[in-house]
């Protein structure tokens, strides 16, 4: 389903490319990170271009829920213990002045995008001490924080810290207004990046600044941000409901981040890995969480929303690789979009501009931080490797017969194992089960009806089409035949 903000914002449709062009800079994806990234370099007088895939806005900044704050959950604690009490306070800094950037851009422009100073608040239901470590972990950090019991819910907390300063908007009204003007090139996904030529479905581009702002590097080889990265999924429900005074993140199992937008509330929740929710009712169960904390709650519409997590909790920004000098990458924002969209695009502008930029030794990828992020690199290997084996070792879950209608599944078909959809009307949609991109095996996803891969995240929906990267392909049909069931 189609998110409050695409529902609220509309851009005209701009072309694909069509044959092949030069310039200064290319950026692939129409993202927030991307088009603040294109706006600058355009300001500054350097021929830019945008590549997207698919429409300008139609990734993951169409999906969030646009909370514009340095708050992130409570990650300061684990920044102090990870990386030392200074990179949390360089941390602090960067999304701090990403809010303020972004106050005086809206500002100066006039840009009507709902745009709303506001307190966050981190909150607890269950217990306290999380909240007092975090408190001063943000405090020493620089962060405008108090411990308080007082956070304008309509329901009680045992405590909360309260980050004054911060902000919320409608994300795809300010992203719209930066792309008109802009040279964007639409439904041009980029295949192969080569030195400084990137090849499309629709001729090349040669530029002298690559930056890949298109949420997961596809490029696996150099960089290696396969084997950094993870994603992880979750959900949100808009409902109609009293505004709420604040932004709110809970630190408790299964809690909820509340933000209101006009006369409705946005509830988010349920992350998990993405390719593990085999067993769905993710929305339900969101739902469920809602009204129990705001009786008579009515979700109107859902949606979901992806993210990249990097090792150690810090997004990568800056130069794509040792080897590759002039490509740059913007990713592993770990749910913080916004802000790390701001300091991305003005760390890569820096970059590209020769100039030395703030924070660029915070962000680099090719920073080295063995002790924050082994047990990350660990479990990530132990997922490859597990994911990898089942399209070898794992058996069918079944007959495609026995799928119930509307549903997917990993089973039997003639004699092979692969991915079927089960439509209303009994007809079979089969798809090969393994992810284009390193060949995992793909698990039925029953909220999204989508197909998704466990590894890194690619996704494709039910009948194999690409919905997100880092794979370059739909999935090939195991038949390319309609089966009736």
């Amino acid at each position: 389903m189609e998110s409050i903000w695409h529902q609220t914002a509309k851009f005209a449709p701009c072309p694909p490319l069509s044959g092949d062009l030069k310039a200064e800079a290319a950026v692939i994806g129409g993202g927030l990170a991307g088009i603040l990234t294109a706006a600058f370099l355009t300001e500054a007088g350097v021929s830019t271009v945008v590549l997207e895939a698919n429409r300008t806005g139609f990734g993951q900044t169409g999906n969030t829920t646009a909370k514009v704050t340095a708050q992130h959950g409570a990650i300061y604690r684990q920044l102090e213990s990870a990386h030392g009490a200074e990179t949390a306070r360089l941390y602090a800094q960067a999304q701090q002045e990403a809010v303020e950037d972004y106050q005086r851009l809206i500002a100066d422009r006039r840009i009507s995008c709902g745009w709303e100073r506001l307190p966050a608040y981190l909150y607890s239901m269950e217990e306290e001490n999380v909240l007092d470590d975090e408190y001063a972990a943000e405090k020493r950090a620089g962060l405008p924080v108090e411990l308080t019991v007082e956070t304008g819910l309509p329901f009680p907390v045992k405590k909360a810290v309260r980050c004054d300063r911060q902000a919320q908007f409608h994300p795809l009204r300010l992203l719209y207004y930066l792309a008109d003007g802009l040279t964007i090139y639409e439904k041009t996904r980029v295949l192969e990046a080569e030195g400084d030529t990137l090849r499309t479905e629709h001729g090349t581009v040669r530029a002298q600044h690559i930056v890949f702002a298109c949420h997961f590097p596809f490029v696996n080889v150099p960089g290696y941000y396969f084997m950094r990265m993870h994603q992880e999924r979750s959900y949100v429900a808009a409902a109609g409901a009293a505004k709420l005074p604040g932004m709110y993140y809970s630190v408790d199992e299964g809690g909820l981040s509340l933000r209101s937008a006009g006369e409705l509330l946005l509830a988010g929740g349920g992350a998990h890995r993405t390719g593990e929710n085999r067993g769905g009712g993710k929305y339900e169960a969101l739902t469920r969480s809602a009204a129990l904390l705001l009786p008579g709650l009515q979700p109107l519409l859902h949606w979901s929303a992806q993210d990249c997590m990097t090792l150690d909790g810090i997004p990568y920004i800056g130069q794509f690789s040792a080897n590759t000098p002039h490509w740059y990458a913007v990713t592993g924002f770990g749910k913080w979009g916004m802000t790390s969209a701001m300091a991305g695009a003005k760390l890569l502008c820096g970059l590209i501009l020769g100039r030395e930029p703030a924070f660029a030794g915070l962000f680099s990828p090719q920073r080295f931080t063995p002790a924050a992020s082994a047990a990350a690199l660990a479990e990530n290997s132990v997922h490859a490797v597990r994911d990898l084996s089942r399209k070898l070792l794992a058996p069918a879950r079944g007959a495609a017969v026995s799928l119930p209608p509307d549903h997917g599944g990993v089973v039997e078909l003639g004699g092979e194992k692969v991915g079927v959809y089960k439509a209303l009307d009994g007809t079979l949609y089969a798809v090969d089960v393994r992810c284009p991109h390193m060949g995992c095996q793909l698990e039925w996803n029953p909220d999204e009806k989508s197909w998704d891969c466990p590894c890194h995240g690619s996704r494709f929906d039910r009948y194999g089409k690409l919905l997100d990267g880092p794979a370059q392909m739909g999935l090939d049909a195991a038949r390319q035949e309609e089966k009736r069931g």
